[in-house]
């Protein structure tokens, strides 16, 4: 996940409909999410927004955040990050939110479909990839598919029922005819950075997180991408409630 310059001007134009929504001349209150606004007599913006976010975006999220109150310091927003099937159940459940970016299609179309997201407000934000990586200084697995050998015992990933990042491991995985042998020694992380953590402590063998993930920490390494066509492409949509 490359970012650019863009991806802060759209983010901050969606946080901005999102505080803006149902707001009328002299400011108001959504009583779905608690977010007040207010726009004053100079047109500046000021209230609440929450943002619900993969625990992917967690790093560069909080910095787009912090540009956008540079121009805005009067909007308080508050960033829930989680794994993208948590975000998902929270929203469900009718826990505030006004925006949702998700690490992917699947939590985003459950919503959808359920009336939960205002979906002409949709779009797919960034990307990002896959990678295998092992505790640092580790130079033991040099594939995906020696994940499946006897030497490694522990595989950690994502959890495939909630967490993005576990589901395209299993895609991975399973294209390359390994599924079931490391499925028989994976543990499942409730989201991509506690995969990563047991990486960093080496409390597991390998493990398969997000390109942006191994980027931020010096103790892993990553041993290489997933191969190209192994999994669905790993897109985050965003919309507004």
């Amino acid at each position: 996940m490359k970012m650019k310059k863009w991806v802060v001007t759209i983010l901050a134009a969606l946080l901005s409909v999102g505080i803006l929504t149902g707001c009328g001349s002299g400011g108001s209150t959504d009583t779905d999410t608690g977010s007040a606004v207010d726009m004053g007599n100079t047109g500046a913006l000021s209230g609440e927004v929450t943002v619900f976010a993969a625990k992917s975006m967690t790093d560069c999220l909080d910095e787009l955040i912090a540009a956008y109150n540079e121009e805005n310091p009067d909007v308080e927003i508050t960033a829930n990050y989680a794994g993208s099937g948590d975000l998902q159940s929270q929203i469900e459940n009718g826990a505030p939110c006004d925006v949702f970016l998700s690490a992917a299609q699947k939590q985003m179309d459950a919503l959808c479909d359920q009336g939960l997201m205002a979906e002409d407000t949709r779009s797919d934000l960034l990307t990002n990839e896959a990678v295998l990586v092992v505790p640092k200084d580790s130079d033991g697995i040099t594939s995906f598919e020696e994940l499946a050998s006897d030497s490694v015992e522990k595989v950690a990933i994502g959890n495939p029922d909630s967490v993005p990042v576990g589901q395209y491991a299993q895609e991975i995985l399973t294209t390359l005819g390994i599924w079931d042998v490391v499925n028989a020694k994976a543990v499942l992380g409730s989201d991509v950075r506690q995969v990563l953590a047991w990486c960093e402590t080496g409390e597991v063998d390998a493990g398969i997180v997000y390109a942006t993930d191994a980027a931020v920490t010096d103790n892993v390494t990553v041993v290489c991408a997933a191969p190209e066509d192994s999994c669905s492409p790993v897109v985050y949509p965003v919309a507004l409630t």
